[in-house]
């Protein structure tokens, strides 16, 4: 093999650095000799010790890790309740709604029904929110469109789950029922359209894996950074890092409106006997 030797000189600030002698192979390649660099172990200056990741425990199919919060294990709803304000539908709605929740905060116990481990929708008694507020979180959440003859587009087991009670994710049946692609199973609502439709049938459970990261305001209340969501829905990625433009509504554009770093998060009653289970929440 023919031997080409560089030499070079290059010089960072006040500093100069030799690299000489380097073999080159018959492609023209760098060589490097291991055993040579041994001695001055130039690797090391890249490798970070600090600080060490805090171990935690993975979960095993569906049991949450072991830092997770969990928010219904499909025994009681603890965790849970009835707010006297939901969501708007339209921004000066939403806005609205915020300033009231914030200024007086009330609720009543949670009274969706328990079966099977499940906790079910009870329509027309409202939606539920967690009593814990939280802003950066992963989100472990399943559902089940209950089978329902004769219901078809958004009228087919509809619910939500609403980030900080604002940023919604669409739960739907949306296998084989035609609906508007931004209102449909695993789109942030009315916003952006899920990647793939990885819908399971009515009567089968399906699974949503979400990493939400909240928006961020200046002191003088105007967006700083905005939200985003990646989300898996059956294991399959359908959301990669989508910046929302806003609050989910249902009429007209969305913008942000400045609001506490952490907020509860909710799930909707639209008036269909959607089920849930298996809910847990990492804080980020």
């Amino acid at each position: 093999m023919k031997k080409i030797y560089l030499f070079a000189l290059l010089t960072f600030s006040l500093c100069t650095i030799h690299v000489t002698a380097q073999e080159l192979d018959e492609d023209g390649v760098i060589i490097i000799n291991w055993e040579a660099l041994q001695e001055t172990k130039p690797y090391e200056k890249s490798e970070v010790w600090e600080p060490i990741p805090e171990k935690v425990s993975p979960g095993y199919l569906t049991q949450a890790p072991s830092d997770a919060t969990i928010l219904f294990d499909g025994k009681n709803l603890d965790h849970w309740h009835h707010p006297k304000f939901g969501y708007g539908a339209r921004m000066d709605q939403v806005e609205s709604v915020l300033t009231a929740k914030l200024r007086a905060d009330e609720y009543k116990p949670a009274a969706w029904q328990i079966k099977d481990g499940a906790m079910i929708v009870q329509p027309g008694s409202g939606p539920i929110e967690t009593k814990k507020k939280f802003g950066d979180a992963q989100l472990h959440i399943e559902w089940l469109s209950p089978v329902d003859p004769g219901k078809s587009g958004q009228y087919y087991s509809n619910s939500g789950i609403f980030f900080m009670g604002l940023y919604e994710i669409q739960v739907l049946n949306s296998y084989e029922n035609e609906t508007y692609a931004n209102g449909q199973a695993g789109s942030i609502y009315k916003q952006t359209i899920p990647l793939v439709n990885a819908s399971r049938p009515p009567g089968e459970w399906q699974s949503y894996d979400i990493v939400f990261t909240a928006p961020t305001f200046k002191a003088d209340g105007t967006l700083q950074s905005p939200a985003s969501m990646t989300a898996f829905h059956n294991g399959v990625l359908i959301q990669n890092h989508t910046i929302l433009k806003g609050p989910g509504v249902y009429i007209g554009d969305s913008h942000y409106i400045p609001h506490p770093e952490k907020l509860p998060l909710l799930l909707q009653d639209h008036g269909d006997m959607v089920r849930f289970r298996n809910i847990w929440i990492r804080e980020l």
